[in-house]
């Protein structure tokens, strides 16, 4: 298995509620380590690039006017299989489906409004890692 780093937004809903450190905690219990981490605000400019793949979608509107409403987290996350492990952690986007224990079941409000953002991808994992943490190595 391979150690690999991922990357991890808390989303509005989540810091609006105060429930960063129990959605950090779900995330340690599972083994990842939280090696970078900062509270930022984006501005509506840039959740509309950092999400720019999906601009055609219906959402984007919605969605990174959401992203742009209040403080994020974001975070680097590192273990095994980090983008898979994260993945299965958040649970399914909709937290109706997804399984107990996971960060959406516990903590999500809605499929909107669903707590966090994980990547889907070892490669968009480097891509949203630079996006946020850029020029900064980050060594776990």
């Amino acid at each position: 298995m391979a150690i690999e780093q991922t990357f991890s937004i808390i989303k509005p809903d989540a810091t609006r509620r105060n429930i960063t450190g129990k959605i950090n905690a779900i995330i340690e219990a599972t083994g990842l380590r939280i090696v970078a981490q900062k509270r930022i605000h984006m501005t509506l400019a840039q959740a509309q690039q950092f999400y720019a793949v999906h601009r055609e979608r219906p959402f984007f509107g919605e969605l990174t006017e959401f992203m742009a409403s209040a403080p994020v987290v974001v975070q680097v996350l590192q273990g095994e299989n980090a983008v898979a492990k994260y993945r299965e952690v958040m649970g399914a986007t909709n937290p109706a489906n997804a399984a107990p224990g996971t960060i959406r079941k516990e903590c999500a409000l809605s499929v909107g409004e669903n707590s966090v953002h994980g990547s889907d991808s070892l490669d968009n994992a480097k891509i949203e890692i630079a996006h946020f943490f850029g020029g900064i190595e980050i060594v776990g």
